[in-house]
């Protein structure tokens, strides 16, 4: 059965919107050259896939509750500073992480395929609202999508730690379909994860989208529910109208409303 154009599309934000892996490693990178000897003994590959490694892990422990959002922050920086034979307490793990993260800002921008997305979208489907669903703090994530400008083209964010359930979860899918006054059925989410994204849409009753921008290969229990779930599979934003709209505008259920005059 063909599915209509659906009335908002959803997206996540780190590494499907916000290019985030990017500015991670720009920004540690940087940190690392800043602080000198002993950060400088491994090379720019392994700096990287360690911190990112890191992130994956106590950023899990936050939003699992194991960790509130500063202390995986401090984590993060003293296991990182412990691989390099550099002892630190909470304070200076603070310091050491805010440090590092004005590196990460200097580096935060869209993946170049956003904007032109979202403007065929809008061309595809007149009257189409986009939201986010995220899985960290609101206000951290608010000051990301208001710093790259993403602030004007998003109508809600709708962030794990505000609703109290975090992606995969089914709560949070519904939650932000009742937030834009609309069923599941008539809403699609597109994000960067097999299963916390798409999986996890599909099975609450929206049109899951995963954005495989490397090619990976998913684990065969992963790919085994995602045909099951009918879960689209796209290398690109720039294949997103085309999925969700690929029917001419004219042909679209909700033809343009024109100003009377």
């Amino acid at each position: 059965m063909t599915r209509l154009p659906p009335k908002v599309v959803l997206f996540d934000l780190d590494d499907t919107l916000f290019a985030h892996r990017a500015a991670v490693a720009n920004g540690i990178q940087a940190h690392v050259a800043r602080l000198g000897a002993p950060y400088g003994e491994l090379d720019a590959a392994t700096t990287v896939a360690f911190w990112h490694d890191l992130e994956e892990s106590h950023y899990h422990d936050y939003l699992a509750g194991r960790l509130d959002f500063e202390g995986q922050r401090r984590a993060r920086a003293r296991d990182f500073a412990a691989r390099h034979g550099v002892a630190l307490d909470d304070d200076a793990a603070s310091v050491w992480f805010a440090t590092y993260f004005e590196r990460y800002v200097e580096n935060w921008a869209l993946h170049d395929d956003t904007l032109p997305c979202l403007d065929e979208l809008e061309q595809r489907i007149p009257g189409i609202r986009f939201g986010l669903i995220t899985n960290g703090d609101l206000a951290y994530q608010t000051r990301k999508v208001t710093a790259v400008g993403l602030d004007a083209r998003i109508d809600r964010i709708v962030a794990s730690g505000d609703v109290g359930a975090v992606k995969p979860d089914a709560a949070i899918f519904v939650h932000a379909c009742d937030v834009f006054g609309v069923e599941p059925a008539d809403a699609a989410y597109v994000g960067d994860r097999l299963r916390t994204d798409a999986i996890g849409a599909a099975r609450a009753g929206l049109t899951g989208i995963w954005l495989n921008r490397t090619a990976v290969a998913p684990d065969p229990s992963d790919a085994a529910e995602a045909r099951a779930s009918a879960v689209v599979e796209i290398r690109s934003l720039a294949d997103l109208p085309a999925v969700l709209a690929p029917i001419p505008v004219s042909e679209n259920r909700r033809p343009r409303r024109e100003s009377p005059e």
